[in-house]
């Protein structure tokens, strides 16, 4: 009980603060004259009292009407007509005990005196009743939105599970067909690239529980990343950093996976590279000059359409892909709040 009080005492003060106000208004209205009588307490401790009868009354027949998580308007005034026929009723049932433990009987209700006694009590009902609806309506609304955004979010965290765990398995399958090369054609390589790999992956397996990084920890990353390219191109493929402002974070694996792209879908040669530019300014810009392979097996764009659907979800801006002829260009939205 103590804790229902402490929870709803906003609502509590304003009713006090209300039935107080409605006392002193009505004294003045009636008397037309101010006196210390006018601010005494005792109209406004009768007034909340029956006003706490009647949410007591509003609370019961709410649990009974108002079960549904959407509730009709038909059950709101069902529930207002039964809870202020059933308030008045106790209204009277309270006043003719006193009256009969008084022996006020007559006087207390005759037919004038119980018309007047029930305008009264019907009037009080409808402003505190309204209160009390208010209030309620505000609190199975709040809580409704709260629910709302709880769902949202498990299904956001559920999607953005569902696309880095096709990342994972994609960045893993693509590296070992690459050692699996790197072994036929030159074993010692072929070492150097799996203690790389090693290190790089728990990097990637890390990432999986983080929705975004520290920009220049992706820096690193990426350059980490490009070793591995090397180990099987060369100087076919070249990166270039411009680290001008590496303030925010971005999601992990962006520009991992935007380097692969460039080098899955070009054809770099020592003597005409394919040079692929990561320059961090207001946004960060990946691009690369383009040399498309003549034939691309499994042009899907898969890893870079979840790029895109992992941005929309977290940050709700949108990557820019820009392409010409020359040029294949990225523009990636930084993330400047830590979520």
């Amino acid at each position: 009980m103590f804790l229902r009080i402490y929870t709803n005492r906003f609502f509590l003060l304003f009713i006090v603060l209300f039935a107080y106000a409605q006392s002193i208004y009505t004294r003045i209205l009636v008397r037309n004259e101010l006196s210390w009588y006018i601010f005494t307490p005792d109209g406004a401790v009768s007034t909340l009292f029956n006003a706490l009868i009647l949410f007591a009354v509003m609370r019961y027949f709410t649990i009974l009407y108002l079960k549904a998580d959407v509730v009709r308007m038909i059950d709101w005034v069902k529930l207002a007509a039964v809870s202020l026929i059933t308030y008045l009723a106790i209204l009277h049932l309270i006043s003719l005990l006193i009256a009969i433990l008084f022996g006020n009987v007559e006087r207390n209700f005759n037919q004038e005196t119980f018309i007047l006694a029930s305008f009264t009590y019907l009037l009080d009902g409808f402003i505190y009743g309204s209160f009390f609806l208010a209030y309620t309506y505000y609190k199975k609304n709040k809580k409704q939105s709260a629910q709302l955004a709880d769902y949202n979010k498990a299904l956001y965290d559920s999607r953005m599970t569902q696309l880095k765990a096709q990342l994972n398995p994609h960045f893993l399958f693509n590296n070992l067909n690459v050692l699996d090369q790197l072994i036929y054609e030159d074993k010692e390589r072929a070492s150097e690239f799996l203690n790389e790999f090693a290190d790089i992956y728990r990097y990637v397996l890390q990432a999986d529980n983080q929705k975004i990084v520290p920009i220049a920890e992706e820096l690193r990353f990426a350059e980490q990343y490009y070793n591995l390219i090397e180990h099987k191109y060369g100087k076919s493929y070249q990166l270039k950093i411009d680290r001008r402002d590496r303030e925010g974070y971005i999601i992990p694996l962006t520009l991992q996976l935007l380097i692969e792209n460039a080098v899955k879908h070009n054809l770099g040669t020592s003597a005409d590279p394919v040079r692929i530019n990561i320059s961090i300014g207001e946004d960060i810009i990946v691009s690369n000059n383009r040399k498309p392979k003549r034939i691309e097996n499994n042009i899907s764009g898969k890893a870079l359409n979840n790029l895109k659907e992992q941005y929309q979800l977290l940050t709700k801006q949108v990557i820019e892909i820009e392409e010409t002829e020359l040029e294949f260009l990225v523009r990636v939205p930084k993330i400047y709040n830590a979520q």
